[in-house]
């Protein structure tokens, strides 16, 4: 049977690709020695002049079955413990991604976010291979919003041109292959958790205690699974399927899909219920206004203050990326509200910045970068067209504002040529004799529905999940003083939440007070919503919280 004009042109796209990764992609896998040699002690110097953080660099074999074919630098931030005479050893962690950095959070907020275990443990974060301050790192130096696997406009069925989307994905991937071919064979989770047990021993821990959110989740379970003599303590918060997350990534994206959409449905719910936090966004029926919204938009384009007018899928973009944590649900009803009263898009605009990872000079964050080569290497996608083309037009019809995240924009992933080096496709276990995991789920998560957490629970066995009803991805950290009490007597003293325990979220949706204004003199004019609530104030909040809220996509 001849393949169709179709498939000929996905095989002489997928043709080209693997010619250009032929050298980074000629290793095949081999034997893997999982357990490291000894490792030496890091050389730890103080990150700056200010705070408490120290920063060294960790060098491991590029290739663990082979260590003569080169090395790479990990970058490593430590918070010491600050009661070390109690101190119990190490709590790695890890924030997500792929692609996500670990060493420069940590030395920014570590403190903050762990203090409630920093003074019985050094908080460590360490870059995984090809991300942040390790080197080399990924980046194909790609304009997010026109070139990148979530790049604009949106495909849908209405409007699809099926050449032009291979010819897009093929020259991104070609791009990225061109800038990075010596590091991406390498970067697969199951290399990651080699680097980690390394880490472990350098540190001088005789067992792992780690906190893992969202894709530091499998990264927890792969490690668990490789590893599992080497486990002190395991806590997986804002838990995804890895089973699913790897062997079968249409249907996790499908389920993410649908738990972004969930999440949006929950807002406009919460917008309509509280028109106050909502600043009288859509009235009875907030649903109504950001479709009608959405559609103006489409047609003309909300002017902002810089000149990058929003248009509809922006919108799209901006309230996906909102909803991913509770604490931007005041500034995309700010958002919202101000581009329906006063036609100005500007804060809208600062939530789609957020999304492609724009930077102040106008390049972009390469965190999609690494999040894409990271995850299509190991990740196991199919290879027709047909399949992303079915998949897209379900996608569309299923899902209103998240449609983009399923289908049609995973090809990308379908096309990528290169093999991994190393890679850990299951089962993922926790033996019985083991300690057990706690696995974190919060009930209304978008980006890890929390059916994952239970099925990641009964994939390891020998778990505990620990429940937030709430909203918005991963729990602990503020959203609930119960959740991180009890992650907190886990990871110090092994002490396991009851069966069934769940948390309230405890982060309230309400607008943050606003900045004192001028007593006015005389007469004055109506003010507009953009002086009411205090527009500099607002960008400065979304600024502020940015860094902390991690850019999509990430399961």
């Amino acid at each position: 049977m001849s393949p169709s004009p179709r498939g000929r042109r996905l095989a002489a796209a997928c043709a080209g690709l693997v010619a250009v990764a032929a050298t980074a992609a000629s290793t095949a896998p081999s034997a893997l020695a999982d357990r490291p040699g000894p490792a030496p002690p890091l050389q730890w110097s103080a990150c700056s002049d200010e705070g408490v953080a120290q920063c060294a660099t960790a060098t491991v074999p590029k290739d663990w079955s082979k260590p003569r074919r080169g090395t790479l630098d990990l970058a490593v931030v430590r918070i010491p413990a600050t009661d070390p005479d109690r101190r119990i050893g190490s709590l790695f962690v890890n924030f997500g991604g792929p692609g996500g950095d670990a060493a420069s959070t940590v030395e920014a907020v570590g403190a903050r976010l762990f203090r409630g275990v920093n003074d019985r443990f050094d908080i460590i974060g360490m870059d995984p291979r090809g991300v942040g301050g390790s080197r080399p790192a990924i980046d194909c130096r790609s304009n997010q919003e026109t070139e990148g696997v979530y790049a604009q406009p949106f495909e849908t069925p209405d409007t699809l041109d099926i050449r032009a989307m291979i010819q897009r994905d093929t020259s991104y991937i070609r791009r990225c292959l061109t800038l990075n071919s010596a590091i991406l064979p390498y970067v697969s989770t199951a290399n990651v958790a080699r680097d980690i047990d390394h880490l472990r021993a350098a540190v001088g821990d005789d067992r792992l205690t780690y906190l893992g959110f969202s894709y530091g989740t499998f990264l927890g379970a792969t490690y668990q699974s490789m590893f599992p003599d080497h486990v002190r303590a395991l806590v997986l918060d804002g838990a995804l399927d890895p089973d699913q997350y790897v062997n079968d990534p249409l249907s996790s994206l499908d389920e993410q899909t649908a738990g972004f959409e969930r999440a949006i449905g929950r807002f406009l719910q919460a917008c309509a219920a509280r028109q106050d936090a909502c600043l009288g966004f859509g009235g009875e029926d907030p649903w109504s206004a950001l479709d009608e919204l959405i559609e103006r938009a489409a047609v003309t384009p909300i002017p902002t203050a810089d000149g990058r007018a929003v248009d509809g899928e922006d919108i799209d973009a901006a309230v996906t990326q909102a909803v991913y944590s509770k604490d931007l649900w005041p500034d995309l009803a700010y958002a919202l509200a101000r581009a329906q009263q006063d036609n100005d898009g500007t804060v809208l605009r600062a939530l789609v910045d957020i999304f492609y990872g724009r930077l102040e000079d106008g390049t972009y964050d390469p965190l999609t970068d690494r999040y894409f080569t990271i995850s299509a290497l190991e990740q196991r996608y199919p290879h027709d067209v047909g399949t992303f083309l079915r998949e897209g037009k379900r996608s569309y019809q299923d899902y209103d504002h998240a449609f983009w995240n399923h289908g049609y924009g995973e090809l990308a992933w379908g096309l990528y040529p290169v093999k991994p080096n190393s890679a850990f496709y299951g089962p993922f276990r926790n033996p019985a004799n083991a300690p057990t995991t706690l696995v974190v789920g919060t009930t209304y998560d978008p980006a890890t529905p929390y059916k994952e957490a239970k099925r990641l629970v009964s994939q390891l066995g020998n778990a505990r999940l620990l429940t937030m009803r709430g909203d918005g991805h991963t729990a602990y950290g503020g959203n609930s003083a119960c959740i991180d009490a009890a992650v907190d007597a886990y990871l110090e003293e092994l002490a396991l939440p009851a069966e069934g325990m769940s948390c309230r979220q405890e982060v309230p949706f309400e607008q943050p007070p606003p900045e004192p204004a001028a007593t006015p003199q005389g007469d004055v004019a109506p003010q507009s919503l953009a002086q009411r609530s205090g527009l500099a104030q607002r960008l400065e909040r979304i600024e502020r919280l940015a860094p902390h809220v991690k850019p999509l996509p990430l399961p």
